[in-house]
């Protein structure tokens, strides 16, 4: 299933919160992005109905196979859109922004090609 932006933020920060952290929880993820805890609750009940997140008796919420696949192409996307960004002289904090944009709505067609570009530059 496709899932909005909004959806795709929550499961890369869940992905980065967890290469940070023994357990992440529904606070982690509110004081990260900075949302308020009902609308991670809500965003939350959306992504584990929907089969991209697990959470446990306790609260830890953890990535499913489908979740942990698109969390890391979104964030392969922001990384690799964020340096091609740095590499045509956009400065650090605004080449981070944009690709925060971009990687939501780029096709995998052009994606692909200026990652392939990027590889190729190095």
């Amino acid at each position: 299933m496709a899932l909005l932006e909004s959806g795709e933020m929550y499961l890369e920060n869940i992905l980065v919160l967890s290469r940070e952290l023994p357990c992440v929880r529904s606070i982690d993820v509110a004081d990260r992005m900075g949302y308020s805890k009902p609308s991670v609750s809500r965003a939350v009940g959306i992504l584990k109905s929907d089969g991209f997140i697990e959470v446990d008796n306790a609260g830890a919420i953890t990535l499913t196979p489908s979740g942990r696949d698109l969390a890391e192409r979104i964030y392969d996307r922001h990384n690799t859109l964020a340096k091609g960004l740095t590499l045509l002289g956009v400065d650090e904090k605004t080449a981070l922004e944009d690709a925060c944009r971009i990687e939501h709505y780029i096709s995998e067609t052009t994606f692909e090609a200026i990652k392939s570009h990027l590889e190729k530059m190095q």
